[in-house]
């Protein structure tokens, strides 16, 4: 990252010498410029500040998710030089970082820097494995990641920033050269996606460059996006259709060009893929899992414990969701229950606008009523709104199943809880209350919006991230309204099971695919076969496995340290035990690794004893 020079704020004091004036001598003596000793508490936080704003200002992208919009027509560099640069800049930090002497520091500032310290080294330890991910796949990538940051992101609210717009436009071409350049650094190095990705990415490339001005018919994704936004600002018409033409032209000689690019490159590439699925394939494949797990559960478990945890956990949910089977009174076993909750079609609402827009109104409608039961769970709760949206055509084919987006930071876009109702049949009404709790409140809304609305928290932890503590917060987010009386309707209680069946999942089947070289098709039949989820599900979820190596087990593994943390707070404090303070100890820190989430809670917990 380029480096931006940090300026203490230094108030300098004069002192004027006291002298006895002598008949020569009328001059004062000279002033002495005293500056203030900084303390250590200062420096670390003036450190912060400093590498945050800077990593900040040296990605155009992250500036626009900031709110910022300094370098509003610009995508970030992805070079190799760039990613060299980064690393020079880290093992810099670092070394400044170790200046900071940590004793000096109170207790607050003592886990920033730990946590700082922390990140930089797992960059620098990690940065061999920069290439070891499939920068395109059906899940993310620059393919997918300019349409949709465009059209969420890139807001229009004058001339200038249609202009912006338009240069960003332009500025593809460059981007995905970079992109193409990565994916053969890595194809020479035996890093190449499985062949089921390329199919998903060529299709998405494709939908990009559809409808005018590509070809006939109606208006492609970024063209009907740039209309909409630039015909709400109040200039003439004149001055939009110029503008219109600006970015007609931009699309047809930039954009399309660069996506026949990448979709012809892919094609070619697709020759070289085979169907080897799991990390194990990638050179030095078993270290790089190992470590990726490590990063993503914060925790020292192994594959092999993760995938004991896994089928211990389905089997205590398989023996709860018996128990409602025979509360409702079906008559069969478990399998042939869950064969019912996937095909009665009263629980899936038609596959057409009207039943895609009932499904958003009573997802609106559960998290307005979760809004009014806050004060049950929470001290603090967030400012910012949250909105319930569908994901977008040009992404819905391939996007996960729900996934939540944060506000920006100056309040200028509210949360937002996509479900993704491109196949009803995966959308279930029995599941519609957990998932509109986790990604929405009191699940990632609360926890991401609070993190950046923290006073007193460097902006480095407010706005970063672990995804076993978040992704483990959003999972005990819907087990709370259990506790709460909500899911009254006994098949939304087995919707609430059958989503954290499918975390647990999870855990067998990540470590199943990277560490014991399972098949895909032997992820899919396991999620077939203990899951009451449609089989579309199970295919998304292993081809989500398959890309994003160790991502998947980070629900589990956190939601059960939140559990059990708060169990064992609940044993030593008994009456003192107030769910209102143990929530506030989780959040009130920003996402935090879960060792350190562990020392939080015992802190309080010594805290209420005492």
């Amino acid at each position: 990252m380029r480096k931006l020079t940090f300026i203490a704020a230094a108030v300098s004091v004069a002192i004027l010498a006291g002298c006895q004036q002598a008949p020569q001598q009328t001059m004062p003596a000279p002033a002495v410029q005293v500056q203030p000793v900084q303390s250590e508490i200062d420096k670390a936080n003036a450190f912060f500040e400093d590498t945050f704003n800077r990593d900040v200002m040296s990605s155009p992208v992250y500036q626009t998710y900031m709110g910022i919009k300094k370098d509003y027509d610009k995508w970030d560099d992805g070079s190799e030089e760039r990613k060299l640069k980064d690393l020079a800049q880290a093992k810099a930090d670092l070394v400044e970082l170790k200046a900071i002497n940590r004793d000096l520091l109170d207790d607050a500032t003592k886990v920033s820097y730990d946590l700082k310290k922390q990140d930089l080294e797992s960059s620098i330890a990690d940065f061999k494995w920069r290439y070891h991910n499939y920068p395109v796949n059906q899940m993310f990538g620059t393919h997918s990641m300019v349409p949709a940051f465009l059209i969420n992101q890139h807001s229009i609210s004058n001339v200038k920033e249609a202009k912006d717009y338009i240069a960003r436009l332009n500025g593809v071409p460059a981007v995905f050269d970079q992109l193409i350049t990565d994916l053969e650094t890595r194809a020479d190095k035996g890093i190449i996606a499985p062949k089921f990705v390329f199919p998903h990415v060529i299709d998405s490339s494709k939908n990009i460059i559809h409808g005018a001005p590509f070809d006939k018919g109606e208006d492609s994704t970024l063209l009907a996006d740039f209309k909409r936004k630039v015909s709400a600002l109040e200039i003439s018409q004149d001055e939009k259709d110029a503008l219109i033409s600006d970015a007609t032209d931009a699309l047809k000689s930039a954009v399309k060009p660069s996506y026949s690019k990448l979709i012809n490159y892919l094609a070619q590439l697709e020759k070289r893929a085979d169907n080897r699925d799991g990390a194990w394939k990638l050179p030095d494949g078993e270290t790089f899992y190992n470590n990726a797990l490590k990063r993503t559960t914060t925790t020292d478990l192994t594959a092999k414990e993760i995938h004991a945890i896994g089928l211990a956990e389905v089997k205590r949910i398989h023996d709860e969701m018996r128990e409602i089977k025979d509360k409702v009174g079906f008559k069969g076993d478990l399998k042939a229950f869950m064969q019912f909750m996937k095909t009665d079609k009263q629980f899936y609402y038609a596959n057409d606008e009207e039943g895609k827009q009932r499904y958003l109104d009573e997802a609106t409608g559960l998290i307005n009523t979760m809004k009014t039961r806050l004060d049950e769970l929470f001290i603090v709760k967030p400012k910012a709104d949250l909105k319930v949206k569908a994901v977008e055509a040009f992404r819905e084919k391939a996007a996960g199943k729900a996934f939540y987006q944060q506000p920006a930071p100056d309040g200028s876009r509210p949360g937002i809880y996509y479900a993704n109702l491109y196949d009803m049949e995966a959308m279930p009404t029995y599941q519609m209350e957990a998932l509109a709790y986790h990604e929405g409140i009191p699940g990632h809304h609360m926890q991401i919006a609070i993190s950046q609305e923290l006073e007193g928290v460097p902006k480095f932890r407010k706005f970063g991230g672990y995804t076993a503590y978040i992704e483990g917060w959003g999972l005990y987010s819907e087990y709370i309204p259990k506790e709460m009386g909500l899911y009254s309707d006994p098949y939304s209680d087995f919707g609430r099971l059958s989503m954290e069946l499918w975390r647990a999942c999870r855990l067998v089947v990540d470590t199943g695919i990277h560490a014991m070289k399972w098949t895909r098709q032997e992820g899919i039949d396991y999620y077939v076969n203990n899951t009451p989820n449609a089989t579309s599900d199970g295919v998304k979820m292993v081809e989500r496995h398959i890309v994003m190596p160790s991502q998947a087990t980070a629900y589990k593994v956190g939601m059960l340290k939140i559990l059990e943390l708060r169990e064992d707070a609940k044993k030593q404090l008994g009456d003192k035990f107030d769910i209102r303070q143990f929530h506030d100890v989780i959040l009130k820190n920003g996402p935090v690794p879960l060792n350190v989430l562990e020392n939080f809670v015992n802190e309080w917990v010594a805290s209420k004893k005492a």
